[in-house]
């Protein structure tokens, strides 16, 4: 069936990515995961051509915006290999991913070499004890364990052997706090997934003073009728935000013609949407500071892609935007996203998205969720059931990262 698709049937093009991060929560790289049709996902296609399309999608999007001038671990199959498709990419800036099905004969350690000696760096997925690809271990830069498949037992054996010393290893899966103290303990130093999303445990704790001041902030922003005032009085109290409003005004990203020096003028200029978006962009900076720059990145994107799919999606009115940029609020303020939503002016389906996500707009939370994660066949399903073609989810995400990354550059 999928070789009878027409050319207009596989325009569909989506990439997104998962975080590699250092011990300190650092993002040192991103997984790339690519959906090039409407029937396969690239993690799992192994049609002659993948790899070609692979390439096409890291070009066609750039890996500035797809890994934010960090390392790009980019899987391969055989194909891949031997067709040395990565010899488009920048060797610097990509990780040659070499999964675990992948039969290593003496062409595919003749690629590898190859990749080595341009500078290419590689990784194997899935790794285990016995792997199958011993022959090329001396040439891997990254071993992957999947934390979900291995048994901890063999950790140790992993760890152990002094001829892969020169490979980090890297667990995957890392999902929970406990995972990533247990992957630490046994010698990992580097972790793949979404565990730096979830506050530990949901503990209770006091905000910090600033963002206490960038909260009252969001709350004066969100009421129906502005209070310049009470914003001037919330931006003038915290220099780092005065200064950022000054210099967003000032930049050739808004295009104003002459200096702006005061707040008051800064407002009469933006206008009551403008600045309501500038405050609540800006706060989300600055609560960010001093967890994982990912998290940031992703909560833009979400914002930008579900404003975005409001185009086609029946939302009442709701501000998709904003509630992008509170679903991941909890995350970035270590706080429970009771405590973050507390006092905002919310309706009902707003506040059981966000604390449960259910209701009324769960379907679109669960299509955001599915293209973030690179469930793919979940992506498929929840367009369906929402009515968005497939090629203006995958064009709204492309463009959403795109604007983040500009955006995280400039304000």
């Amino acid at each position: 069936m999928e070789n009878t698709l027409s050319d207009d049937a596989r325009q569909v093009q989506f990439a997104t990515r998962q975080p590699i991060l250092a011990a300190d929560e650092t993002v040192i790289g991103y997984k790339l995961l690519f959906r090039t049709d409407v029937m396969s996902h690239f993690s799992a296609n192994t049609e002659e051509g993948s790899a070609r399309r692979t390439i096409d999608m890291s070009t066609l999007l750039g890996l500035d915006v797809l890994c934010d001038h960090r390392l790009a671990f980019i899987g391969c199959d055989r194909d891949t290999l031997l067709e040395q498709g990565l010899a488009f990419l920048p060797a610097n800036r990509v990780v040659a991913e070499i999964e675990r099905g992948v039969d290593v004969d003496d062409a595919v350690v003749e690629a590898c070499c190859e990749l080595k000696n341009a500078g290419y760096r590689i990784a194997l997925d899935g790794f285990t004890v016995d792997d199958p690809r011993q022959s090329i271990v001396h040439l891997a830069d990254y071993l992957k364990v999947d934390l979900k498949k291995a048994a901890w037992e063999e950790v140790p054996e992993l760890v152990g052997p002094d001829h892969w010393k020169h490979a980090v290893l890297v667990a995957t899966n890392v999902e929970s706090r406990e995972d990533l103290d247990v992957a630490r303990r046994n010698g990992f130093q580097l972790f793949q997934g979404y565990f730096f999303r979830k506050p530990e445990s949901l503990r209770t704790r006091t905000a910090p003073t600033n963002r206490i001041i960038y909260l009252r902030l969001l709350q004066a922003v969100m009421q129906a009728e502005l209070n310049w005032d009470r914003v001037e009085e919330l931006i003038k109290s915290d220099p780092t935000l005065y200064y950022r409003l000054l210099r967003f005004l000032n930049s050739p990203l808004f295009g104003i013609r002459g200096e702006v020096r005061t707040v008051r003028q800064a407002f009469t200029l933006m206008g009551d949407d403008e600045l309501r978006r500038w405050c609540r962009l800006a706060g989300m900076f600055e609560m960010s500071k001093g967890r994982p720059g990912e998290l940031l990145l992703s909560a833009l994107v979400r914002a930008r892609f579900a404003e975005k799919l409001g185009e086609l999606i029946e939302h009442d009115g709701a501000d998709l935007f904003l509630l992008g940029v509170l679903s991941m609020m909890d995350a970035i303020l270590e706080i429970p996203m009771s405590a973050v939503i507390e006092g905002l002016p919310l309706d009902d389906q707003a506040r059981r998205l966000l604390l449960e996500h259910d209701g009324e707009l769960a379907g679109l939370y669960q299509l955001v969720s599915a293209v973030e994660a690179g469930a793919w066949n979940l992506v498929v399903d929840s367009c369906r059931e929402l009515g968005v073609p497939e090629d203006y989810a995958a064009k709204c995400y492309s463009e959403s990262m795109a604007w983040a990354q500009s955006l995280a550059a400039s304000v």
